[in-house]
């Protein structure tokens, strides 16, 4: 981050003069995989077909933005995933997707204080819509991955707004609820960790990186390196 401070241990701002209000703003949008929740979940789908190493490493190079076509990327490694089973799935929900340190608590003080709640996701309905509900989020929008007899088809489902949740859809998902709430997009704040996210935080009138990639901690006006997700209400209060 370029002149950037500490504004305290393992919490790195820049750009702005914090602490700020969180009342200020009228929206909050967060990624999913890896910001509210513990794990990429492409990636523990994929260990059900022996294809995890594979699968994960497409998913870090789209994350660093090594790959620079998510929507490709996401196609890819949703071909490796054809065969796994419904009930695998719903094993990896209940055993290993887990809410990331101070998510509800984050959440809850964004609704208290008045805030929509967005969850804009590259992952899959299947587990963001539990999400949504576990948190108590407002909307959420993510990737429908196609079942048959109870199996992946290595393929998604278009859905009313289009094909693929990608970066410039996360953006565009933003931009569109802020528009519906009659909001200014410098209103809202947009949390994330890949390089996907990187769109809806430009757009947004706060970034927050939590735990992120390299190229994303330098772009945000929030870094959470250490802690959980709460610790953005040491900059907003």
């Amino acid at each position: 981050m370029k002149n950037a401070t500490e504004f305290a241990p393992g919490l790195v701002v820049q750009g702005i003069a914090a602490p700020l209000s969180l009342s200020s703003y009228k929206l909050i949008a967060f990624d999913m995989d890896s910001t509210l929740i513990n794990i990429e979940c492409v990636d523990e789908i994929a260990d059900a077909a022996g294809r995890k190493a594979e699968v994960a490493a497409i998913t870090e190079a789209a994350m660093q933005g090594i790959i620079t076509d998510y929507k490709e990327s996401l196609r890819q490694r949703v071909a490796l995933l054809k065969g796994v089973t419904v009930a695998h799935m719903e094993q990896v929900f209940s055993e290993r997707l887990r809410f990331n340190p101070g998510a509800k608590e984050l959440v809850s003080a964004a609704k208290s204080a008045g805030l929509t709640t967005l969850l804009v996701s590259g992952g899959f309905t299947f587990f963001a819509d539990r999400v949504k509900a576990g948190l108590g989020i407002d909307f959420a929008r993510s990737n429908m991955l196609e079942v048959q007899d109870g199996l992946l088809t290595g393929r998604m489902l278009d859905q009313a707004w289009g094909d693929i949740c990608d970066g410039a859809e996360k953006r565009r998902t933003l931009l569109e609820v802020a528009s519906l709430m009659g909001i200014d997009p410098s209103q809202a704040i947009a949390v994330g960790d890949g390089a996907n996210d990187l769109p809806m935080m430009g757009a947004a009138g706060l970034s927050v990186a939590y735990h992120a990639k390299p190229a994303v901690r330098a772009q945000a006006k929030v870094a959470i390196n250490e802690g959980g997700l709460d610790r953005l209400l040491e900059v907003l209060r």
